[in-house]
């Protein structure tokens, strides 16, 4: 049965938002590095009859960029999850979606700062009013915790998520041609597994309440290894293929709607003024940065 491309990135940010209200949900129950580790395992199990064909007849580009598939392993599998997990811990996962979306503007400072892609005035502007937003949610508001640096290291851990995330997006936009999509991803989870692996065993051998098992726990390990890993990707990236990557990105801004909406009915957060025009300053200035480049690339 087909989908329509929408509804299949519709479906993949939902999953993604969900994923930082489990994150949230189970933060007492699961340590970080345990929920981590546990979800990639899954993940690995059920993504691999799907991508294993495509390892064996892309092994040799695989090993020909082993250092850049490395570090696709390390910040978009072994890191990113486990920080959005551990900032969960101290934040509310509004907060943790809102500054997600401004991944977008941390990889056009990124392509600037390594690629040397230069900025248009309209990027710019975009990028300015996004990173402002996220300042102003990290500082929930209140201009003096801006001039005093007294934020939320919750926030500053998702935010160094979002910059390992971006790191991880660049490279594949980057290497995209010569590194299959499944058959990378595939071995980026086993690299990132082997990456987790120290940390899960002392994290249980050092906290004996690491994983408290239970049925809560069970459900949630599944749904971050099988919906927010696997369907969740592969969805994404059908409708990627289907519709443009720049018309998908639009679809990323979901996620903090998403995520909200189910904070609020599952977890009972509430939703802050300074979220909401925190938010809408940073979704504003992405959909700016990429009304600009559509533009350019229309020229």
């Amino acid at each position: 049965m087909r989908f329509h491309p929408i509804i299949l990135l519709l479906l993949a940010t939902l999953l993604w938002g969900g994923n930082f209200v489990i994150g949230r949900a189970v933060s007492d129950q699961i340590a970080p590095f345990s929920l981590a580790f546990l979800r990639w395992c899954t993940a690995f199990i059920i993504f691999f009859p799907i991508a294993y064909p495509h390892v064996k007849k892309h092994w040799r580009a695989l090993w020909q960029y082993r250092f850049i598939v490395l570090l696709m392993a390390f910040t978009g599998v072994a890191a990113f999850n486990t920080l959005v997990y551990i900032g969960l811990h101290y934040t509310t996962s509004i907060n943790a979606s809102l500054m997600n979306s401004s991944t977008p503007i941390m990889i056009y400072i990124l392509s600037f700062l390594l690629l040397r892609e230069k900025l248009s005035l309209q990027q710019l502007i975009g990028t300015l009013l996004s990173l402002s937003g996220v300042a102003f949610i990290i500082a929930k508001g209140q201009f003096a915790s801006l001039l005093s640096f007294q934020f939320n290291k919750g926030d500053m851990i998702v935010l160094v998520a979002v910059m390992c995330w971006s790191l991880y997006s660049l490279l594949v936009k980057k290497y995209a041609t010569v590194l299959h999509g499944q058959a990378t991803f595939l071995v980026t989870i086993a690299l990132g597994i082997l990456m987790l692996l120290p940390f899960f065993i002392y994290e249980v051998v050092t906290r004996p309440d690491a994983i408290i098992w239970n049925m809560g726990t069970i459900s949630a390990i599944g749904y971050v290894g099988v919906f927010a890993s696997i369907v969740a990707f592969l969805s994404w990236n059908t409708g990627v293929i289907k519709i443009g990557a720049n018309r998908a990105g639009i679809f990323l801004n979901f996620i903090p709607v998403f995520a909200s909406i189910f904070a609020v009915i599952f977890l009972n957060e509430q939703l802050a003024l300074y979220q909401l025009l925190g938010g809408f300053a940073v979704i504003l200035g992405v959909l700016l940065c990429n009304y600009q480049r559509k533009n350019q690339r229309s020229a």
